[in-house]
C-alpha cells in the first residue's frame, strides 16, 4: 500500500484533487477562526520552478504545511500576501514537496492521505526528546530529498521538532551543499496557540496566524555544514542569539 501511495503522489491529478479537499476544509480554520498574516510574499513569486528549498521554524505537524501549500496556490494566482477567496484550489499549484518523518506519516489515515500531497519520509535522526542518534540524514534519504529538488520546491524543517530553540540537524547543510537550491528562510508564529501539536484540531480561535518570507539567502555552498547549518538557524530565528532575546516566540507578531 505504501508503495502504490508513493506513486500516486507523483499523479498530477492525485494531488490537485487532495489539495483541493485539504484546501477547503483548512481554509475556515485560517482565515475564519483565526487570523493569518502573511508578509514577503514578494519574495516568492518570481522564483524559479524547481531547485529552490524554503526552510523554516516549525510548530504543528500538519497545519505549517499546509499554511505554507495554500500561500504557494494564492501566489500562483497573483495574490500578494494573502489569500482572499481560495478559488486558486481550483487549479493549485503543486510544484511542492515537503520533508516529514516517516513514522509521523504512517500514523493515521490522515497522515497516509497528506502523504500523497507530496510528503517526502524520511527516517528519523533523534529521539523524541531531541538527542541524536545518527549524524545527518540517511544517505538514501539524502538522496531522495536531492532528486525532488531537481524539478520542485522544497519544505524543510530543520529542527525536526515542533520545540521551538531545538538545533537544526546537518542533514539540511548537507542538501545545500550538494544540489546548491535557491534557500528561502520562513518564519512562522501562533500556530502553537491556535492548533495542538499534530495541526488538525483547534486550542484557540481567534489567534494571530504569522508566516513571514523573507528573501533567499546568499550562501557559501563550499563553507562547512556547520556554518551554513549557523546561518539557517539565524535566518529562521531559532538561533542562540534569538533564544537569549526573551520569550517573544510564544508571543504572536503584531
Amino acid at each position: 500500500m505504501s508503495s502504490i501511495r508513493e506513486r500516486l503522489k507523483h499523479v498530477q491529478i492525485v494531488r490537485k484533487f487532495i489539495y483541493a479537499l485539504v484546501g477547503v476544509f483548512s481554509y475556515p480554520g485560517l482565515v475564519l477562526f483565526n487570523k493569518l498574516k502573511i508578509t514577503g510574499t514578494e519574495h516568492i513569486k518570481d522564483l524559479p520552478r524547481k531547485n529552490v528549498l524554503f526552510v523554516s521554524n516549525h510548530q504543528t505537524y500538519f497545519a505549517d504545511v499546509i499554511t505554507f501549500l495554500h500561500i504557494f496556490c494564492a501566489v500562483k494566482w497573483r495574490k500578494q500576501n494573502r489569500l482572499g477567496i481560495p478559488y486558486y484550489l481550483i487549479n493549485p499549484f503543486t510544484n511542492v514537496y515537503y520533508v516529514a518523518a516517516e513514522e509521523t506519516m504512517r500514523a493515521t489515515w490522515i497522515s497516509r492521505l497528506f502523504t500523497m500531497a507530496g510528503a517526502i519520509t524520511v527516517k528519523r535522526t533523534w529521539r523524541p526528546e531531541g538527542t541524536e542518534t545518527r549524524k545527518g540524514l540517511d544517505p538514501s534519504d539524502t538522496r531522495k530529498i536531492a532528486r525532488a529538488l531537481e524539478n520542485n520546491w522544497i519544505i524543510t524543517f530543520p529542527q525536526g521538532t515542533t520545540k521551538p530553540f531545538a538545533p537544526g540537524r546537518k542533514g539540511t547543510a548537507l542538501i545545500i551543499k550538494m544540489g546548491k537550491p535557491t534557500v528561502v528562510p520562513v518564519v512562522i508564529n501562533g500556530f502553537w496557540r491556535a492548533f495542538d501539536k499534530k495541526g488538525l484540531r483547534f486550542k484557540k480561535k481567534g489567534t494571530l496566524l504569522t508566516v513571514r518570507f523573507k528573501p533567499p539567502i546568499d550562501i557559501d555552498y563550499e563553507a562547512p555544514t556547520e556554518v551554513i547549518l549557523d546561518q539557517l538557524m539565524d535566518a529562521i530565528e531559532q538561533s542562540k542569539p534569538y533564544m537569549l532575546k526573551g520569550p517573544q516566540h510564544r508571543k504572536p507578531a503584531v
